[in-house]
C-alpha cells in the first residue's frame, strides 16, 4: 500500500479502540459518534487488508496483524504528541488544555484544593483532572499518556520515570478540641489506651506502630471504627475517639473542623509524598509549569 495515503486520524481511531476494546467507548474518548469510528475501522481494514478486530464476548479483540501494530501504532502517537507538545510555547494566562493528575487519597486531601486555586488563578482556561489513584494501573497509564502525574506515596518504579520528593509526613494524634486527652498540644501513652481509636480504612497508612508501641507498656489500643478518611474529620470532631494519621492530613482537617493535633509520646514511621511522570515529558514546556506549580503549593503546604 501507499504509506503516504493513510490518514493519521485512522491510527488515533484504532488506537483507542485497542485500548477501550469497544468502538463505543473510543467513540466516546475520543469525542465522535460511534457510526465516524465504524467506518474509520472500516477504511483502515480496507487499507491494510486484514479485520483488525474480531467481536467478542469480552469486546473487541485485536487479530493477530493488528497485534503487531499495537505497540509500534502506541509508540508513534506518543512521540508524535509529545514532539507537538513540546514544540508549542506554553502561555498559562492563555492556554488551553486538560491535565489528569491522580493522588492517593492523602494527597487528595493536602494538595488537590490549593492546586485548584493556584491553577484557576495562573491558567484560568486550563482543566484539571484529579483521579483517584488506589485502583489504576499507573505506570501502564502513564506511559498511553492518559496521565500526566501521579502523586502519592510512591518513587519511580522503573527507568523510564522520574521522581521528585514533595514533603514527608511523620505521623500525629487528632481528637476533637477541647479534648481531655490533649494536653500542651501533646498525647500520653496511657490516654492511648484508655480512648477508642478511629482507625482509616482507605489511606494506605500503616499504625501497626501504634500498638507496638503501647504492648510495650502493656496497653492496647481499643479500635471502635473503621472508616475512610473523609469520614474522619466528622466523626472525630462529634466524638471522644483518636486517630492516628499522616500530619499533613491531620492539619488540613484542623484547619476547617474543630480539631487539635497532638504530638505522639513516641516516634514515628516517616510518610513519603512524591511526584511521578514519564520521562519522555521531562522538557516539555506544560509539563515543567504544572509540575513547578504542585512542587510550589507542597512547600506551602508543608509550612501550614
Amino acid at each position: 500500500m501507499n504509506w503516504r495515503m493513510l490518514d493519521l486520524n485512522l491510527l488515533v481511531v484504532f488506537d483507542a479502540v485497542v485500548q477501550e476494546r469497544s468502538a463505543t467507548r473510543a467513540a466516546a474518548k475520543l469525542n465522535m459518534t460511534q457510526p465516524a469510528i465504524s467506518h474509520a475501522l472500516a477504511r483502515l481494514r480496507s487499507a491494510l487488508r486484514d479485520d483488525l478486530f474480531v467481536r467478542t464476548p469480552d469486546g473487541m479483540e485485536p487479530t493477530p496483524y493488528a497485534e503487531r501494530l499495537v505497540g509500534p501504532v502506541r509508540t508513534a502517537l506518543e512521540s508524535l504528541h509529545t514532539a507537538l507538545d513540546g514544540a508549542a510555547p506554553f502561555d498559562p494566562q492563555t492556554a488551553e488544555r486538560d491535565f489528569a493528575v491522580a493522588m492517593d487519597n492523602r494527597a487528595v486531601v493536602v494538595l488537590a484544593a490549593p492546586l485548584a486555586a493556584a491553577v484557576g488563578e495562573q491558567a484560568p482556561r486550563v482543566r484539571l483532572d484529579i483521579r483517584p489513584s488506589g485502583t489504576l494501573k499507573l505506570p501502564e497509564l502513564l506511559d498511553r499518556g492518559e496521565l500526566d502525574l501521579v502523586v502519592g506515596g510512591l518513587a519511580a518504579p522503573a527507568e523510564r520515570f522520574s521522581d521528585l520528593r514533595l514533603f514527608h509526613d511523620d505521623f500525629v494524634a487528632v481528637v476533637r478540641r477541647g479534648h481531655r486527652a490533649a494536653i500542651d498540644g501533646t498525647i500520653s501513652l496511657p490516654a492511648l489506651g484508655d480512648y477508642p481509636h478511629l482507625v482509616l480504612s482507605s489511606t494506605g497508612e500503616e499504625t501497626d506502630f501504634v500498638d507496638a508501641q503501647l504492648a510495650r507498656h502493656n496497653l492496647s489500643r481499643r479500635v471502635t471504627l473503621r472508616a475512610p478518611l473523609l469520614a474522619a474529620a466528622a466523626t472525630l470532631a462529634q466524638s471522644e475517639m483518636i486517630a492516628v494519621l499522616s500530619e499533613n492530613t491531620a492539619r488540613t482537617f484542623a484547619n476547617s473542623a474543630p480539631l487539635e493535633v497532638l504530638t505522639l509520646p513516641f516516634p514515628s514511621p516517616r510518610l513519603l509524598t512524591a511526584m511521578m511522570w514519564h520521562r519522555r515529558v521531562d522538557s516539555v514546556p506544560a509539563h515543567q509549569w504544572l509540575r513547578g506549580l504542585i512542587a510550589q503549593v507542597a512547600r506551602i503546604s508543608k509550612r501550614h
